[in-house]
C-alpha cells in the first residue's frame, strides 16, 4: 500500500464520528485505505451480487450479520443505497465513533444519499489518484512533467508497473459498461464514449454545450446530462469563474477539466510524453494537471475545494487559478514549459496592476526545476508545489 496523505485526517474523525464516507473515483485506493486503517473492521463489498442481494431484501440482517463487535465496511454503498436509512437507526441505538465505513464511486448519487440519511452522523473523505506529495513520499515520482501528465495518477499503475495507456482504455470501457449504466439511463452507449472523448479534446477549455453537442450529433439537453453523469463519476469537474468583478466584463463559463490527466491523455491517444510534448493540447493539459493538484491539497486535508477558481475577461486577461483564503485571493500562473522568459509573469503583472496589490502574493508554477523568488511573486517547480499551501 502506497502512503497517502488522507490518512490521518481519517484515523483522527474516526475516533470521533459514527459513520465514515470515503468518496472518490473508482481505483483511486479507497478499498486499500479503508482496509488498512480499520484492520478489525469486517469488509463486505457491495459489488458482490449475493451480498448486495441480501442487503437490499433484508437490510437489518445484513447489517446484523455484519456487527462482529469492532465495526464494518460496507464497499460501494451505491449499489444499495436504502441501506444509509438502517445505518442511520444503527447508529442512534448504538453511537460508536468510527464503527461503520462506506465507500462509494459515485460522487452526486452517494453524497445525496448519505446527507439525507446521515446529517450528523458521518463525515465525508474524497480520496483522489496519487498526488505529487503522495509521489514524492512514496519515491514513486515520475522524473519529468510530461511523463507525470501522460501517466496520471492511478496507484494500480504504478503498485504493477501497468501498461498504462491501455490500462486507461479498459477503464472507460469497465466505467461506462458498469457506472454510466446504473447513475443514468443511456440508450447509444458509443455515442457516450465519443462525448467523453470530445470532452478530453477540451480540457482547459471553456465549456461550449451547444459546440459539444453538436460535435456529438446530440442534443444539448442530453448533452448537459452527460456531462452530470461525467461529474457524478469522478470523471471531470467544472471549474468556476471568480465572481470578483474589479470593475471589468468578466467571462462566466466554467472551464472543464479531467480529474486525472492520464485519462485524458488516453483518450486523446497520447501514449507517451514526447508525443504529449508536441500536441497542441499540452498547455491544456499541463494546467489541468496543476490545478487537480490544488484541489488534492484540500481533498487530502479532509477539506473542500469550494475556493478553488480561475479568472478571466472578455479581453482575454486571464488567471489559470485563484484560490480565496480568508477573504484574500492568491492568484496562479501556470506554464508547461521549463524556460521562463520576460513576458511569463505578464498575467501575474497584470492581476497585481488591476486588483491594486501592495505586496504581490501571486505564484508561477512551471515545468523546470529551480525554485525562485521575485519581487513580482513567487516562482515554483511542479515537484514543488505543496509549497504554495506553506
Amino acid at each position: 500500500m502506497f502512503k497517502r496523505q488522507i490518512e490521518l485526517v481519517l484515523s483522527q474523525r474516526a475516533l470521533k464520528i459514527p459513520v465514515i464516507a470515503v468518496l472518490g473515483p473508482r481505483q483511486s485506493g479507497k478499498t486499500t485505505l479503508v482496509k488498512a486503517v480499520f484492520t478489525k473492521h469486517k469488509y463486505v463489498s457491495l459489488e458482490n451480487y449475493d451480498e448486495r442481494e441480501i442487503a437490499l431484501q433484508d437490510p437489518r440482517g445484513f447489517l446484523a450479520k455484519c456487527d462482529n463487535g469492532y465495526g464494518m465496511i460496507l464497499d460501494e454503498i451505491q449499489h444499495a443505497p436504502k441501506l444509509l436509512s438502517y445505518i442511520q437507526t444503527l447508529v442512534d441505538e448504538q453511537p460508536r465513533p468510527g464503527y461503520i465505513v462506506i465507500t462509494g464511486s459515485q460522487n452526486i448519487l452517494v453524497n445525496q444519499a448519505i446527507t439525507q440519511s446521515l446529517a450528523g452522523r458521518v463525515t465525508i473523505l474524497t480520496l483522489m489518484p496519487l498526488s505529487i506529495t503522495e509521489f514524492k513520499l512514496n519515491q514513486i515520482l515520475p522524473a519529468s512533467l510530461e511523463e507525470l501528465t501522460v501517466k496520471g495518477g492511478y496507484p494500480r499503475i504504478y503498485a504493477h508497473n501497468l501498461d498504462y495507456h491501455n490500462w486507461y482504455l479498459d477503464y472507460v470501457e469497465s466505467y461506462v459498461e458498469r457506472d454510466v449504466r446504473q447513475i443514468g439511463e443511456i440508450i447509444n452507449l458509443n455515442a457516450f464514449k465519443r462525448f467523453i472523448r470530445l470532452c478530453a479534446g477540451r480540457t482547459g477549455q471553456l465549456l461550449n454545450i451547444a459546440a459539444l453537442a453538436v460535435d456529438c450529433g446530440i442534443d444539448q439537453r442530453t448533452a448537459k446530462h452527460w456531462l452530470s453523469i461525467l461529474e457524478a463519476s469522478y470523471i471531470i469537474f467544472l471549474l468556476q469563474p471568480h465572481h470578483k468583478n474589479f470593475n471589468k466584463r468578466l467571462i462566466k463559463t466554467p472551464k472543464l477539466y479531467f480529474y486525472d490527466t492520464g485519462l485524458a491523455c488516453a483518450l486523446l491517444d497520447i501514449e507517451t510524453a514526447s508525443q504529449l510534448d508536441t500536441h497542441y493540447l499540452r498547455g491544456g493539459l499541463v494546467k489541468c494537471l496543476i490545478i487537480t493538484e490544488i484541489l488534492k491539497h484540500y481533498y487530502n486535508i479532509g477539506d473542500r475545494p469550494n475556493h478553488v477558481y480561475f479568472w478571466r475577461n472578455q479581453s482575454g486577461n486571464e488567471m489559470n487559478c485563484v484560490l480565496e483564503k480568508h477573504g484574500q485571493l492568491i492568484p496562479i500562473e501556470i506554464k508547461a514549459g521549463q524556460t521562463l522568459g520576460s513576458d511569463s509573469c505578464k498575467g501575474l503583472d497584470y492581476w497585481n496592476k488591476l486588483t491594486e496589490s501592495v505586496e504581490p502574493n501571486g505564484y508561477l508554477i512551471y515545468g523546470g526545476i529551480e525554485d525562485m523568488q521575485l519581487s513580482k511573486c513567487t516562482i515554483v517547480t511542479w515537484r514543488n508545489i505543496d509549497k504554495i499551501f506553506v
